[in-house]
C-alpha cells in the first residue's frame, strides 16, 4: 500500500523552512574578496608588463649579451686597463646590424658605474646627429662638449669657431695625468659615418689623445663595414690600435628558444611570487609548443636579429589582460601576423580605383622598360591605353584629376622622385620611381574590396597595352 502523499501546500512550507535553515551567502563579504583578488591580478599584470617592456625597449646589458660573453670580456678587460692603470686604448666593434654592437658598447659603460673610480662616461651616439641638416666634425665638437659639461667654462668661448672649439677640447684632456684624472669614454656609434667628415679632423685627435700620456681615454667604434680600416687616412690608421672585435650572431635554434624563455621569464625577486610561478610555468610550455615553435623557426630563419624577437614579444606581452593573464600560442600568432604586415600594402587598401590604376601603369612600365625612371606624362600615357582599348565600364578621367591622384601617391611616398626638382621643371616630366614591387601590388589587389575586373586582368597581364 503506496504512502500517503503530502498535499501541496505541506510541501511548500516544508520547503520553505529548509530554505530558512540554510545559511545565507556571504554577498557582501564574497564581494570584497572578489575585488581584493582582481585588484592583485591587476597590480601583477601591470608589474609583468613594466619589467617585459623596459627589458624589450630599453637595450640594456642584463640578460641580452647572448654568445658575445668572449667579445665583452675583452671590451671590459680594455676599460679595467683605462680605469685602474691609466691606459689609454682603441678599438673597433664590427658586426651585421642587430648584432649587438651597440648594447656591448653600452654594457662596460652601465658596469662601470657600481666601480668606486667611475669614469666620465661619453655615450656620443650618432644617431642623435643625424636629425640635424649638417653633421660635420663641428655638431659632433659641440655635442661632445655638451656631454662633458664643460660649455659653461669660460662662457661663450667655447661655442666660437670649430678650431677654438678642438683647441679647448684637446687643452682641458692634456691638462690631466693619467694618476688624478677621470678616464673618458668615448663610444662612436655608426663609425664609418665619422670616416666621412672632412680630413677626419675629429677621429685624429680622439686616437691622438689616446696615444698620449696625458688624461686616460679609451675610444670604442661601432660600424658595420668590413673595410673600415681601408677608408682612414694614413694619418688616423697609424694612431688607431687597430684592435678589432667582431660581433657574429652564432647561436642556433635551440639557444634560440632558451632565449625566447630567458626574455619572457619573470626575474625571482617578483612581488607575487604565486604569479611568477604561473607565468614562467606557462612560459616553458610555450617554448614546447609546436606552433610556437613554428612561429619562432620562421622568424630565426628570416633574422637572427633579437630586436624582431623582442617587437613580437612586446606585442604578444600587450594583448595580456586582467580576464587573459597568461600568454597563449594564438597571441604570438597574431603577433608575428602583425610584424610581417606590410605597410605599403595596408596604404594601398585604401586607394581609389583611378590611383590604382595609376600604380599599375607604372608597374608595366617598370616591366617594360626593365625599371627605368618614369615621369607622369608616360604613366597617363599607358592609363589612356587602357580607357582605350579593354575598360569600356571605366571612366575617362580628364588629365588634371589624374594628376592630383598622382601627387597624392607622390605625398604617400608610394612614388619617390629621382632627385629634387627644380622651381622651373614641368610637373608631368620629372622623372620618377615607384616604391612597390609586383608582389607587393598583386598581393594587396587580391584583398582590394570590389577592385573592377578588368583592372585586376589588366594587373595580372605580363605586358603592357601596347
Amino acid at each position: 500500500m503506496r504512502p500517503p502523499t503530502r498535499p501541496s501546500s505541506a510541501r511548500a512550507v516544508a520547503s520553505l523552512r529548509e530554505s530558512r535553515m540554510q545559511p545565507m551567502k556571504p554577498s557582501a563579504m564574497s564581494k570584497r574578496k572578489l575585488k581584493e583578488s582582481s585588484a592583485e591580478s591587476a597590480e601583477s599584470i601591470s608589474q609583468v608588463q613594466k619589467i617585459l617592456r623596459e627589458r624589450f625597449c630599453h637595450y640594456c646589458a642584463a640578460g641580452k649579451l647572448f654568445g658575445m660573453e668572449q667579445q665583452y670580456r675583452h671590451l671590459l678587460e680594455l676599460l679595467k686597463r683605462t680605469m685602474v692603470h691609466g691606459e689609454s686604448n682603441s678599438a673597433l666593434i664590427i658586426g651585421p646590424r642587430g648584432s649587438g654592437k651597440t648594447t656591448v658598447g653600452a654594457a662596460p659603460g652601465s658596469l662601470c658605474g657600481v666601480q668606486q673610480n667611475l669614469p666620465q662616461l661619453l655615450n656620443h651616439v650618432l644617431k642623435d646627429l643625424r636629425e640635424m641638416k649638417q653633421t660635420n666634425d663641428r655638431v659632433a665638437l659641440k655635442e661632445i662638449t655638451r656631454q662633458l659639461q664643460l660649455e659653461n667654462v669660460v662662457g661663450d668661448k667655447v661655442f666660437g669657431s670649430f678650431a677654438e672649439n678642438l683647441a679647448f677640447l684637446l687643452e682641458a684632456l692634456r691638462k690631466g695625468n693619467r694618476t688624478s684624472s677621470c678616464p673618458i669614454l668615448f663610444v662612436l656609434d655608426e663609425f664609418d659615418l665619422f670616416v666621412h667628415h672632412k680630413n677626419q679632423t675629429l677621429l685624429y685627435n680622439l686616437f691622438d689623445i689616446s696615444q698620449s700620456a696625458q688624461t686616460p681615454v679609451t675610444v670604442i667604434g661601432l660600424t658595420c663595414r668590413q673595410d673600415i680600416l681601408e677608408l682612414l687616412e694614413k694619418r688616423v690608421k697609424s694612431r688607431f690600435s687597430h684592435r678589432q672585435i667582431y660581433l657574429m650572431n652564432s647561436f642556433d635554434f635551440k639557444q634560440y628558444i632558451k632565449i625566447f624563455k630567458k626574455q619572457l621569464s619573470l626575474p625571482a625577486e617578483f612581488p607575487d611570487e604565486s604569479f611568477a610561478e604561473k607565468w614562467n610555468n606557462n612560459v616553458q610550455h610555450l617554448s614546447e609548443d609546436k606552433t610556437v615553435q613554428d612561429v619562432l623557426q620562421n622568424l630565426f630563419q628570416h633574422s637572427k636579429d633579437l630586436r624582431s624577437l623582442h617587437l613580437i614579444l612586446m606585442l604578444a606581452v600587450s594583448a595580456v589582460t586582467v580576464h587573459h593573464p597568461l600568454l597563449t600560442a594564438a597571441d604570438l600568432q597574431e603577433a608575428s601576423r602583425q610584424r610581417s604586415t606590410d605597410s605599403k600594402a595596408n596604404i594601398v587598401h585604401g586607394l581609389s580605383v583611378l590611383e590604382i590604376c595609376l600604380i599599375i601603369a607604372m608597374k608595366h612600365l617598370n616591366e617594360v622598360y626593365d625599371g627605368e625612371p618614369f615621369n607622369f606624362q608616360m604613366v597617363y600615357n599607358e592609363f589612356q591605353k587602357f580607357i582605350q582599348r579593354k575598360a569600356h565600364s571605366m571612366y575617362n578621367f580628364e588629365k588634371p584629376v589624374v594628376m592630383k591622384a598622382f601627387e597624392h601617391l607622390l605625398q604617400l611616398e608610394l612614388v619617390q622622385p629621382l632627385e629634387r626638382p627644380s622651381a622651373r621643371a614641368q610637373r608631368e616630366y620629372v622623372l620618377m620611381k615607384l616604391l612597390l614591387d609586383s608582389s607587393q601590388i598583386m598581393d594587396a589587389l587580391q584583398l582590394y574590396p570590389n577592385c573592377p575586373t578588368d583592372v585586376k586582368q589588366w594587373a595580372a597581364s605580363s605586358l603592357s597595352w601596347l
